[in-house]
């Protein structure tokens, strides 16, 4: 069990160091006066430091390699 969350870790950890965020599009409501309504697409962004993916891949390998082989 622990070789699988430590194997998880380190895939995140790469991906969030290989793309540190992205943005997606909201739709929000600008103007709702009964039957009248206006909307605006937003874009949302959401970032994230690259220290983090370092953190979650040193701390995926370092349980990977002590975890004990399981058989």
């Amino acid at each position: 069990m622990n070789r699988t969350v430590g194997l998880i870790l380190i895939v995140l950890g790469v991906v969030m160091l290989v793309w540190t965020g992205f943005t997606y599009t909201k739709k929000e409501k600008i103007v709702d006066a009964g039957p009248i309504q206006i909307s605006a697409d937003k874009e949302k962004s959401v970032n994230w430091p690259p220290y983090a993916g370092g953190l979650l891949l040193i701390g995926g390998i370092i349980i990977f390699a002590t975890a004990k082989k399981s058989g």
